[in-house]
């Protein structure tokens, strides 16, 4: 057990850490990674606007993060439940393999954000379309 747990705050430390750097390079430069899907088709993707969320949230800018992305921004906690599930059960049982519901609830949320990534680019959902 004492091993699973290592490893997932290794993991998690390494996550933190990029992106943190990430969010200070954004920061310091004003660049951010582009959205090739938005660069070759003009279309939004389900993700467009989620590195603008994330650092709207840094600066404790609800609404800009919603408007940047409203449902990545609203799916996260739905998310970190099922991953805060999973990995409990990682590090208890050793067994990493989502339940039923844990399945559900992600695919429900693959499904939802790409209604969202449709939407987004309907004329009469421009409102959807990030900042």
């Amino acid at each position: 057990m004492k091993a699973r747990v290592v490893k997932l705050l290794k993991g998690g430390a390494l996550i933190c850490l990029a992106g943190s750097g990430y969010a200070l390079f954004c920061i310091l430069t004003g660049w951010g990674l582009p959205c090739l899907f938005h660069q070759f088709t003009g279309l939004y993707c389900p993700g467009c606007g989620v590195s603008r969320m994330c650092l709207s949230l840094l600066r404790l800018d609800f609404a800009a993060a919603f408007h940047n992305n409203g449902a990545v921004l609203v799916l996260a906690p739905l998310i970190a439940v099922v991953v805060v599930s999973v990995l409990t059960r990682y590090i208890c049982t050793g067994d990493a393999r989502p339940k039923r519901w844990e399945s559900a609830v992600l695919y429900a949320a693959i499904a939802l954000l790409l209604l969202f990534g449709l939407l987004r680019n309907l004329p009469a959902c421009s409102f959807l379309a990030p900042l």
